[in-house]
């Protein structure tokens, strides 16, 4: 057992203020396992200080800030969630675990339409294949960044390049801000090609009716799961592993590929949520929890 230590919660403030308030499940079983190893649990408003003690500390969607700090994050929905060092979710243990789906459990087609019905109701049951691409955007358009095979424009140009006979849909975020100079190149691009559409939004819309999803990492291509749709990706993700990788020698391929994919959706979907994050909901959460802050040294009996 440990005397007294201090573990620091790092959240925005309305997030602080629910969790002082005991309203989030997730961070209740975290001070619960904290606090019978003898921690003392703060809760801190983000931004972060010029300073941050070296002391356990847990920062939500945020990078770790000292040696001894971990990020927690939603896992895409609720109530699944993951603890990991890095808020670079292309290095978590999860993206460096190997997917066999002779592993999984008996349950996962029934988990799967369960979360079908959940999260989509019953658009997941009618989707169809319409001869179109869906490339969902995230931000920062004309920046190639060190986990992304090539921009997001240069990555709309590869599937122009590559499919010239499907229509392409690129849809911008719609909570992202872009630069009018993004917006310039992007009509640009458009105007030149004809079979190029820029939309925004409309995820669920899309996915129910595209043949297949191109993007860098959005999680509008895991939710594609659901529907049973490929995706193609041009970054690293945590969830990259039924996905086809973009080989940037060989693109062609990459996306001959994609177009007849078709991977066993609900076993990796049960894997990836039952077997690799931590559901909140389930008894062995607790136990999940502990065992997470154990694999970062974290001293919980």
């Amino acid at each position: 057992m440990t005397d007294d230590l201090p573990l620091r919660f790092y959240l925005h403030d309305a997030l602080r203020r629910r969790a002082e308030a005991g309203g989030h499940n997730f961070i209740n079983l975290i001070c619960e396992i904290a606090e019978s190893a003898r921690f003392r649990v703060e809760f801190h408003t983000t931004p972060l200080p010029l300073r941050v003690p070296d002391v356990h500390s847990l920062y939500h969607m945020e990078p770790p800030a000292n040696a001894r700090g971990l990020v927690f994050r939603k896992v895409y929905h609720y109530p699944f969630w993951q603890i990991d060092q890095t808020s670079e979710r292309w290095h978590w243990d999860v993206a460096k675990a190997q997917f066999d789906p002779t592993t999984v459990s008996n349950d996962a087609e029934r988990f799967y339409r369960f979360w079908q019905k959940r999260l989509f109701e019953a658009a997941p049951q009618d989707t169809r294949r319409d001869g179109f691409v869906y490339v969902p955007l995230q931000g920062r358009l004309t920046r190639h960044r060190s986990f992304q095979k090539c921009s997001p424009l240069d990555m709309i140009r590869h599937c122009l390049i590559h499919l010239p006979d499907r229509k392409i849909i690129a849809t911008l975020h719609p909570k992202e801000e872009y630069t009018a100079s993004e917006r310039a190149k992007l009509d640009a691009l458009a105007r030149k090609h004809p079979n190029l559409e820029i939309a925004t939004g409309d995820m669920v819309h899309y996915l129910q009716t595209c043949d297949f999803v191109v993007t860098e990492n959005s999680s509008a291509a895991f939710n594609g799961f659901f529907f049973g749709k490929p995706a193609l990706l041009f970054a690293g993700i945590d969830f990259h592993h039924i996905a086809v990788k973009a080989d940037m020698d060989d693109l062609q391929t990459s996306f001959d590929q994609v177009a007849g994919h078709a991977p066993d959706y609900a076993a990796y979907v049960w894997w990836f949520w039952q077997s690799q994050s931590i559901n909140a909901g389930k008894d062995d959460a607790r136990d999940k929890i502990a065992a997470r802050l154990r694999r970062f040294g974290w001293p919980i009996e």
